[in-house]
């Protein structure tokens, strides 16, 4: 496929269309139907929901990613006070800035997909906020197991990466392969990559510590308590 072709661009447009459709038509069909608990939220609560349920979706090219991440932003801002978030704006535009190199001159698609990896955390993340708004308590097991898996695949696709993903990055640093870059890809690449690290290494340590806050509380209960899966009304 060549860069920034017609078929990029339909790909582009498909996936945007796509994931506005599936936020404003299907996840509300679909989770009314399979989860009592969905009805009961409020209609701000409904808005995140349904926003978490597209981005549980695997990311299957640039292209694709493109158009969910403008999506996103979309809902953001037509719904700030919902599911507004200052950091999330940061995250998308990142990616989209880097994304956009990729796409349109077919520079450093290695790169770019090996940043995919790090959608495999954000099942994890989103069934999180489900169990919260479904009245799942912390320390019920599947809130557990849940926060446990996300901890740990969060930390395995986006910090353990890092030492690797910047050991490639430093290789071809300065090469004349690095300088046939346009300056403009240049800066996209390293600024993108130490900006999403960041934000990364950030929601590392809060997730870090909420888990290990919940794990105390859990160890320290006192013994035959059993926790209720879902909160009362």
């Amino acid at each position: 496929m060549e860069p920034l072709s017609p078929q990029v661009l339909v790909v582009v447009a498909g996936s945007f269309l796509s994931f506005q459709w599936l936020f404003h038509r299907v996840s509300p069909w679909v989770f009314q139907h399979l989860c009592g608990g969905f009805l009961r939220l409020s209609p701000t609560q409904k808005t995140e929901w349904n926003s978490r349920g597209d981005a549980t979706l695997v990311k299957l090219n640039v292209a694709v990613t493109s158009g969910y991440l403008m999506s996103d932003l979309l809902l953001m801002f037509t719904s700030w006070e919902s599911i507004g978030e200052k950091y999330f704006v940061i995250h998308h535009f990142a990616a989209l800035y880097a994304y956009y190199y990729v796409l349109s001159q077919g520079i450093l698609p290695y790169f770019a997909n090996f940043r995919l990896l790090s959608e495999f955390s954000t099942p994890f993340v989103n069934q999180r906020w489900f169990f919260h708004m479904l009245g799942y308590h912390k320390l019920s097991k599947p809130s557990l197991l849940n926060g446990v898996a996300m901890a740990f695949t969060f930390f395995l696709v986006r910090i353990a990466v890092i030492p690797g993903y910047y050991s490639h990055m430093y290789s071809v640093f300065g090469t004349d392969d690095f300088y046939r870059l346009p300056i403009g890809a240049r800066c996209a690449w390293v600024i993108s990559s130490v900006s999403l690290d960041v934000m990364n290494i950030m929601w590392m340590r809060r997730i870090i510590r909420g888990c290990l806050k919940v794990l105390r509380s859990a160890w320290t209960r006192p013994a035959g308590t059993d926790m209720e899966t879902r909160k009362k009304d």
